[in-house]
């Protein structure tokens, strides 16, 4: 039987390419012998899976996309967009692969915004387990539009990341993520929790390196990275990626208290 409850289902065009873009970078895509990707919770649409598969493709040609989806009329429609490489199953956090095989990612965006905090850890459990050794889930949570972004990395190990990524042309407070934060962290911006501390912090050198703007906001963000290194958090990644829009922190720099 599926496990999990079914969401509302929004998707669009294009909502999680930043996510994409991130998944193409990690190494045990590159690596591995059985490049399967699974996308969990794709919604009402077979567009985030199709989008997916084209992307990755990018840099794995023989990646395989499975769409995971708990409501079986959503895999009846997308089923039909099903081509060589991409296809749709019906699911939930157990995720079924066929012959037993386990995926080198799991991607689960917008899927355990409805769940309570307290439910998150089982879930994560259960969504490990289905993964290859070295593999890595990724959940987390965006906007409609796909523009503000949030996820946190993890393996076997527990937690390892915490990234945001967020369009920056238009960007006033960095901590408009606030409101896409994955559930383990969504209640957690409070004073006296490390990701509140985290977010204020990225606020204030985000308003300090404001005359960088002129030369654009990818400018102001790189310094905005370097500041909040320099201060003593953890932050990952070099400036390719910080121009993008990106962040990642070590999990245990936010992690709740």
């Amino acid at each position: 039987m599926a496990e999990g409850r079914i969401t509302r289902g929004t998707t669009g065009v294009n909502r999680l390419r930043r996510i994409d873009r991130w998944i193409a970078t990690l190494p045990v895509l590159r690596r591995t012998d059985d490049p399967l990707v699974v996308d969990l919770g794709y919604g009402a649409s077979a567009t985030t899976s199709l989008e997916l598969s084209d992307r990755l493709k990018r840099v794995r040609p023989d990646v395989e996309v499975v769409g995971i989806e708990i409501d079986p009329d959503r895999v009846r429609l997308a089923s039909l967009s099903a081509r060589p490489g991409v296809s749709f199953r019906v699911g939930g956090f157990e995720v079924p692969l066929p012959s037993g095989r386990r995926a080198t990612v799991i991607r689960a965006l917008n899927v355990l915004r409805q769940y309570d905090e307290s439910e998150v850890p089982a879930a994560w459990e259960r969504m490990l387990a289905r993964l290859q050794p070295g593999g890595i889930l990724i959940e987390g949570t965006c906007n409609e539009i796909g523009r503000v972004c949030s996820w946190v990395n993890i393996t076997a190990d527990g937690p390892q990341s915490f990234t945001i990524s967020l369009r920056l042309a238009d960007l006033d407070k960095p901590s408009i993520v606030a409101e896409r934060l994955p559930k383990a962290l969504i209640h957690r911006n409070v004073e006296g929790e490390r990701v509140y501390d985290y977010l204020q912090a990225i606020d204030r050198f985000w308003q300090v390196h404001a005359p960088l703007g002129v030369y654009g906001a990818s400018q102001r963000w790189i310094a905005t990275a370097e500041s909040l290194r320099d201060a003593g958090w953890p932050i990952q990644g070099t400036k390719a990626r910080w121009r993008l829009g990106e962040l990642t922190v070590t999990w245990a720099a936010v992690a709740p208290a």
